[in-house]
């Protein structure tokens, strides 16, 4: 067994400090203007082995795990985030962006690479598919940081792009591997593949993210640190039970994500603040590795391809992909979709998805991870520095101040007192499955008054204050007035 060139706590002192800087990096890149997986990616080249730090990481297979594990973590908590209401009436344009777009996307950067770099089809496909995904959180962190806000659809159309597309290029890339291994495989094969995975995935996850609310709502576990542990072995779970019997993995995450963020369970602020932050200390962690396992010197020899192809996908393919998925929808104005065809940054997937011919074997595999990396820093660096001037530019930033009627307050604040019979008595609060537009904001029982948890349990007598819209009180006053015999 080959010795380490430092001792383990040396490394996890070095692991601790790149994390750190990395986290560190996200504070600056607010002041910088620079997107922050810009700065990770740098700081994990910096400490590589063509860097400073010296750090030789060579090993593709421990990277794709991580890749894995990490985009796992990333898609569940973007599901969880994502507000359905929103996203429901763009539903269509999101998942034929998340297909087609992706398909065209692919095929025309890769017939691009195959005259530029005068390779096969399929290693031309295979490159395409590797790109073809968009990264959400990459363009609403540079958003974020300069306090940019999107007007109507827009924001919730690119979260869920970015969502449902990443189980497309994943699919492609291995059904594409795979071809290059076994040069006999009818590609029409790959559509009842398509179908499998993609079903099983749709099923699964939501059925997974069902049990759990279920599940969280009825353990009463004496920890509360438990919670965090039993959602995260759940992401895991949902994972590999799909992948293990043929379905999509990615899919069945994002989806069980989604499906828990519509329905209340316990803790459910907390669990979604300590899955946002698992997921950026997984974001940091992977772009790390990936700075660390790339070396400067060889990204010289695909510099070239890498600046044309970095273009076609830009100023070409993603524009085109775009409008034709997004073909005929006129809520979208023209300079909407100009928006969202620069607004498809690339970031974590598709380095992940580089590693993949890496674990295979193939013999291209190195080249090909190099000119991915480049494809990727080119997009961030460009289309992450321009997309505040862009916003501006096409007249999609939301200047609005936020609407606060303070003088009609009291007309969305309901008081209810719980009768001996009332159906809500000896529920937990989370059990009353109330409205997403209703709040408990205040409970007084007897001399104490407090603001009620999703555990806390409902006597005869108590005085409820709720925070809600005018149009859903009636319903409310059924749900806890309606008598019981």
């Amino acid at each position: 067994m080959p010795s380490l060139p430092f001792t383990l706590e040396q490394g996890l002192a070095v692991a601790g400090l790149l994390i750190l800087g990395g986290v560190l990096a996200s504070k600056a890149s607010a002041k910088l203007g620079v997107p922050a997986l810009l700065l990770f990616l740098g700081m994990g080249m910096l400490a590589g082995g063509d860097g400073p730090g010296g750090i030789h990481f060579d090993n593709a297979p421990l990277a794709g795990a991580v890749g894995t594990i990490a985009l796992c973590i990333i898609l569940f908590s973007g599901g969880l985030e994502t507000d359905w209401k929103s996203v429901r009436p763009i539903l269509a344009h999101g998942l034929s962006l998340a297909t087609l777009g992706v398909v065209i996307t692919a095929a025309l950067v890769g017939f691009s690479a195959v005259y530029l770099l005068n390779i096969s089809p399929v290693e031309g496909l295979l490159i395409g598919s590797i790109v073809a995904s968009t990264d959400a959180a990459a363009v609403f962190g540079v958003l974020r940081a300069r306090s940019i806000r999107i007007k109507g659809r827009l924001a919730p159309l690119l979260e869920l792009e970015s969502g449902l597309n990443d189980p497309m290029a994943v699919f492609l890339t291995i059904a594409l591997t795979e071809m290059m291994l076994q040069p006999e495989t009818n590609i029409l094969a790959l559509v009842p593949l398509f179908v499998q995975q993609m079903s099983i995935g749709a099923i699964l996850g939501p059925l997974v993210g069902l049990a759990a609310v279920w599940l969280i709502n009825r353990l009463r576990l004496e920890y509360v640190g438990l919670y965090y542990v039993a959602t995260t072995a759940l992401v895991i779970t949902s994972f590999g039970l799909t992948a293990s019997i043929g379905g999509s993995g990615f899919l069945a995450v994002y989806l069980t994500g989604l499906t828990m963020g519509r329905r209340n369970f316990l803790y459910k602020i907390g669990l979604v603040q300590f899955h946002e932050g698992l997921a950026w200390f997984m974001q940091i962690t992977m772009f790390l590795i990936f700075g660390l396992q790339v070396f400067p010197r060889q990204l010289g020899e695909v510099a070239a391809a890498g600046v044309i192809l970095s273009g076609v996908l830009i100023l070409v393919a993603r524009p085109i992909a775009v409008f034709v998925s997004l073909f005929g929808e006129r809520s979208l104005r023209k300079r909407d979709k100009l928006f969202v065809s620069w607004t498809g940054l690339r970031g974590a997937t598709p380095i992940i998805l580089a590693t993949i011919p890496m674990s295979y074997g193939l013999p291209e595999a190195q080249t090909l991870f190099h000119l991915v990396f480049f494809v990727v820093l080119t997009s961030v660096a460009i289309q992450g520095t321009l997309l505040g001037p862009i916003a501006k530019a096409l007249d999609v930033i939301d200047n609005s101040p936020p609407n606060i009627p303070l003088k009609k307050v009291e007309k969305n604040l309901l008081e209810i007192t719980l009768a001996p019979n009332s159906p809500a008595v000896g529920k937990q609060v989370v059990e009353l499955n109330l409205p997403r537009s209703a709040l408990i904001v205040l409970l007084v029982r007897g001399d104490d008054s407090y603001i009620p948890r999703g555990s806390t349990i409902l006597q005869a007598g108590d005085a409820i204050l709720l925070a809600t819209r005018k149009e859903d009180q009636q319903e409310l006053r059924s749900l806890f007035e309606r008598k019981v015999y």
